[in-house]
């Protein structure tokens, strides 16, 4: 699978902590981060990834991209939504089109704890049943 991680400012410290909890299963996957928040995953987790521009400056639109094309697979984004954000409508557009093409996405660590241990249990596979029903 394809996950996104992204982290505002005062999240990425919890995204990190999040990380080192879940080495394992984030291991196995196929990892993207924006810019500052995949730098600190790299370093201080030690998971290789892909990483795109800080958020700001078009990262989250790089990750909005892959979704449009199909091509991401489940979001994490630590939102800090007691600030405001300068790319808030980027943000915005990013939580959109999870929407539109059904791609789970987690704005907080339970969430993303939820979403993690059900990938590790095999629990569900959105994609196979959106085929379904097509």
């Amino acid at each position: 699978m394809k996950i996104a991680l992204i982290a505002h400012d005062r999240k990425k410290d919890s995204l990190v902590e999040f990380a080192i909890a879940y080495k394992e299963i984030l291991s196995e996957h196929e990892l993207y981060a924006t810019g500052t928040t995949g730098q600190r995953i790299q370093d201080e987790v030690g998971l290789k990834l892909i990483r795109f521009r800080s958020g700001p400056l078009g990262g989250d639109q790089q990750i909005g991209s892959m979704i449009a094309n199909n091509d991401m697979d489940m979001v994490i984004f630590f939102r800090d939504p007691l600030t405001a954000q300068p790319h808030e409508p980027d943000v915005t557009a990013l939580v959109r089109l999870c929407d539109v093409y059904h791609i789970p996405l987690a704005t907080n660590m339970g969430t993303a704890e939820i979403l993690l241990k059900g990938l590790q249990e095999g629990f569900v596979d959105w994609r196979l049943i959106q085929e379904r029903r097509k």
